[in-house]
């Protein structure tokens, strides 16, 4: 009881805390980053430089989750997976995709307050709409950059494939993503939070490294 009274304490207040700082900090640092990317979207595809889907957030509440614009125009109009060599996505998006330099936008979410740094990754309304028993904690806790699914799935357009991407996700990757989801919402702490930031990072790293060394 008293871990559930500290995990409450500090999924409400103190992370909120950290999040808010920390994302000001980067977020600041970042400007330089975000300008040359968004140039470069602008560039190669036009406009606009973002792209705002809606997701299911805290307490089941939707908001417009921030990424730079990876995918031509209108291209939320197909399958909400990404596929394997998705020709909707944009010679820019590829590389952006692939070094997860477009989720550097969800800074903004975490600074007002719709998203954390670690949490469950957003999900599509369509898929949170049945969620059942446990799932529900899912929405207990803000949503997140990464978490236990996050790196799991880092390279999830090469698991559902190239053909029927939507069905693929939710036939082999949507359950255990949320089995995934609520071992957070139950796991929430300091110390899950920084195993989790440390993790991603090296994942990150060792993703970009694989990429260049094919290239």
């Amino acid at each position: 009881m008293k871990n559930f009274g500290y995990q409450r304490v500090y999924n409400r207040f103190f992370k909120r805390i950290i999040d808010f700082f920390a994302a000001l900090f980067l977020l600041i640092a970042a400007l330089p980053v975000l300008a040359v990317i968004s140039v470069v979207i602008i560039i190669d595809s036009g406009f606009p430089v973002f792209y705002k889907p809606l997701r299911a957030g805290y307490k089941n509440k939707s908001f417009r989750i921030y990424k730079f614009r990876t995918m031509v125009k209108d291209a939320d109009k197909g399958d909400g997976t990404t596929a394997l060599n998705d020709p909707r996505i944009t010679r820019a998006g590829k590389i952006l995709r692939k070094l997860k330099l477009d989720e550097i936008p969800q800074l903004i979410n975490v600074l007002n307050s719709t998203m954390s740094f670690i949490g469950p990754r957003p999900e599509l309304l369509r898929y949170t709409d049945q969620y059942k028993n446990e799932e529900k904690l899912i929405l207990e806790v803000r949503p997140g950059i990464t978490d236990f699914s996050s790196i799991e799935f880092i390279n999830l357009d090469e698991i559902v494939g190239e053909e029927n991407p939507d069905e693929m996700y939710e036939k082999y990757v949507l359950k255990q993503k949320n089995e995934l989801r609520v071992k957070y919402a139950k796991e929430v702490s300091l110390k899950t939070d920084v195993s989790l930031f440390v993790k991603t990072c090296l994942q990150v790293v060792k993703k970009a490294i694989r990429i260049l060394g094919k290239k």
